[in-house]
C-alpha cells in the first residue's frame, strides 16, 4: 500500500461469547450476505508514553494480515466517523512513517512514539450486498486478544462484532443498531479496539470549551473563544507541514486571532502568563508567515506583469521577480518549518494546554458576561477611532502609510473581539465583526500594495544596469502605487459611510 486516505464510518458492537451471529440479511437495503472471509489480523498501536494520542482519540498503528496490512492513522471527525490516512508497511517495524509522524507532531511534541499495545484479532469478515451488486458494508465478527507493551499485564480477551460502512447509507447503521438492540447486543461504548485494551488506563474526554450564557461570567466567553482558536490552530498544524492550500494562512489567522483575544480580554486573566503567551503567539505567527506574505506578493506581481502589454515589459523583470521571490518564498517555508519542530513551539502549546486546564483569571473574570464584554468590545471601537484620527494628523505618504497600517490591525482586533462576544450580542456583535473585516480587507490590500512597492525598488536596485529593467521596475511602482492610493480612498469611503457602531449592553 503505497499510501491511501479514506472516511471510516462503523460501528462496534458487544456480543457475548455465546451470541449468534445476527440476521444480517434483514438489515433494510440488504439484497444478499455474501461468503465469510477469515483473516488473522497482528496490530502494534504507538503512541507517547504518556498516551497523548489516546488523549485526543487518535489511533495510530502498524497492522499485519488482511487486505489493507500497512501503517494506518486514524483521526475523529464526528462520533463513529474517522479520517484513516494509510501508509505502506516498511522494513523497520517501528519507523513510524515520516508523513504519519509529521501529522501527529503537533500532538506527540518533542517526545517519542512508541508501541504501547499489540492486539490480535481473529476476524470472520462478511460483505453485505445491494441488490445492483454494490458492497453496502462489511460485517466483522473479531475475537480480540490484546496485551500492554507499557507494563506487565495479563492480555485481555473479548468479543467485538463491527459493520463498516463501504458504499451503503448511513442509515444502514442505524437500521443494525436497532436489528442488535432488539437482539440483546448494545453498541460498544468505547470507540475503539485500543480503548478497551488500555482500560483505565485509557485517558478521559478532552476538556470541552465552556458555553457562554447571558448571565454567566465574562470568562466562559474569552474562554470560548480562546479554546476554538487553539483548537484550530492544532488542527492547521499537520496542513502547514505537507504543504496543504491555505493552512499556513489559516495557523497564523487563529494564532492572531489567539493574541488579540489575550489582548482584548487581558483584565480577566494574569497579566504576566498572557502576556508570555502573547510574546509567543506573535513569533509563531512572524515565523511561519514568511512564506505566505511573500507568495501575496509574488501572485500579486505576477497578475501585474501578465496584465502588462507585451512593449512595456522591457528586460527580464518577470524572470528577476520570479526567481527572487521563489528563492525568498522556499526560505520562508523552510523557516516556517524548522520553528513547527522545535522546542519552543511544542513549549507555545504546552503553555496553551496548561492555560486551557487551568485557567488563570482574575477577580474580573467572574463578572457579569454582557456589561464586561461589552464594554472590552466598545474599547476596541474607541481604540479603531483614535487610529483613524492618527492618521488625519499624519503629514507625508511614508507616516500616512505607517498610521494606516496600525488602522487595519486595530480593525482586526476589533473584528476578532466582536467574533467572540457574538455568543452575548448576537446579530450586532456580528455587525460590528463584518464592518471591522471590511475595513481590515481594504487596509490589507493597501499594505500588500506598501510592501509590494518596497519589494519592486529592492530589486529595481539589484537589477544590473544594463538589463533594461529599470522601465519595467518604475512602470510597475507607479500602478502600484495606484493600486494603493485606490484602496487608500476605498477605506476613507466605507469609513464615512458604515464604521463599526459601539455595541449596546443594556
Amino acid at each position: 500500500m503505497a499510501g491511501s486516505e479514506v472516511i471510516e464510518v462503523e460501528h462496534k458492537y458487544c456480543p457475548s461469547e455465546a451470541d449468534a451471529l445476527p440476521q444480517l440479511g434483514s438489515i433494510h437495503g440488504v439484497d444478499r450476505v455474501g461468503l465469510p472471509v477469515n483473516e488473522q489480523l497482528d496490530a502494534v498501536y504507538f503512541d507517547t508514553e504518556a498516551l497523548a494520542l489516546a488523549a485526543q482519540r487518535i489511533t495510530l498503528r502498524r497492522r499485519s494480515g488482511g487486505p489493507d496490512a500497512g501503517w494506518h492513522l486514524k483521526l475523529p471527525v464526528t462520533a463513529g466517523e474517522r479520517r484513516e490516512i494509510g501508509q505502506a508497511l516498511g522494513g523497520d517495524r517501528d519507523a513510524v512513517p515520516e508523513l504519519l509522524r509529521q501529522l501527529v507532531l503537533v500532538h506527540t511534541r518533542s517526545h517519542v512514539l512508541v508501541p504501547v499495545v499489540r492486539i490480535k484479532t481473529n476476524r470472520t469478515s462478511t460483505p453485505l450486498y445491494a441488490a445492483d451488486g454494490a458492497v453496502l458494508a462489511h460485517f466483522s465478527d473479531d475475537y480480540v486478544e490484546a496485551q500492554s507493551l507499557l507494563a506487565p499485564a495479563e492480555p485481555s480477551r473479548w468479543r467485538e462484532w463491527e459493520i463498516e460502512l463501504a458504499d451503503g447509507p448511513r442509515q444502514l447503521l442505524q437500521d443494525a443498531d436497532t436489528l442488535l438492540a432488539a437482539e440483546g447486543v448494545p453498541l460498544s461504548g468505547l470507540p475503539s479496539k485500543l480503548a478497551k485494551a488500555l482500560g483505565p488506563n485509557y485517558p478521559g474526554d478532552p476538556a470541552a470549551a465552556p458555553k457562554p450564557v447571558r448571565d454567566g461570567p465574562a470568562s466562559d466567553v474569552a474562554l470560548s473563544y480562546i479554546f476554538q482558536q487553539i483548537r484550530a490552530l492544532k488542527m492547521h498544524d499537520p496542513g502547514v507541514r505537507v504543504d496543504a492550500p491555505d493552512a499556513v494562512h489559516q495557523l497564523r489567522v487563529a494564532a492572531r486571532r489567539l493574541r488579540s483575544a489575550l489582548v482584548t480580554f487581558r483584565k480577566l486573566t494574569d497579566t504576566t502568563s498572557a502576556k508570555v503567551l502573547r510574546a509567543e503567539l506573535q513569533w509563531l505567527a512572524g515565523a511561519v508567515g514568511q512564506a505566505r506574505d511573500t507568495e501575496v506578493i509574488r501572485a500579486r506581481l505576477k497578475d501585474m506583469i501578465n496584465a502588462e502589454p507585451t512593449e512595456l515589459l522591457i528586460g527580464p523583470v518577470a524572470q528577476e521577480i520570479d526567481e527572487h521571490l521563489g528563492t525568498v518564498q522556499q526560505q520562508g517555508r523552510a523557516a516556517g518549518l524548522a520553528a513547527l519542530d522545535s522546542d519552543r513551539y511544542f513549549r507555545l502549546l504546552d503553555s496553551l494546554d496548561a492555560f486551557l486546564a487551568a485557567p488563570p483569571l482574575s477577580a474580573s473574570a467572574q463578572e457579569e458576561a454582557p456589561q464586561t464584554v461589552g464594554r472590552l468590545v466598545s474599547a476596541e471601537q474607541k481604540r479603531l477611532k483614535k487610529a483613524v484620527r492618527a492618521v488625519d494628523r499624519a503629514t507625508g505618504r511614508g507616516p500616512q502609510d505607517v498610521a494606516l497600517h496600525e488602522v487595519r490591525k486595530s480593525a482586526k482586533r476589533l473584528r476578532y473581539a466582536a467574533e467572540a462576544a457574538a455568543p452575548m450580542f448576537g446579530k450586532h456583535a456580528n455587525a460590528v465583526a463584518r464592518a471591522a473585516e471590511g475595513i481590515q480587507e481594504i487596509l490589507g490590500d493597501f499594505q500588500d500594495s506598501v510592501v509590494t512597492r518596497e519589494t519592486l525598488l529592492a530589486l529595481a536596485a539589484q537589477s544590473p544596469a544594463d538589463g533594461g529593467t529599470s522601465f519595467s521596475y518604475g512602470r510597475l511602482h507607479a500602478l502600484e502605487q495606484l493600486r494603493g492610493d485606490q484602496a487608500r480612498e476605498r477605506f476613507y469611503d466605507v469609513w464615512r459611510k458604515s464604521k463599526p457602531k459601539p455595541l449596546n449592553w443594556e
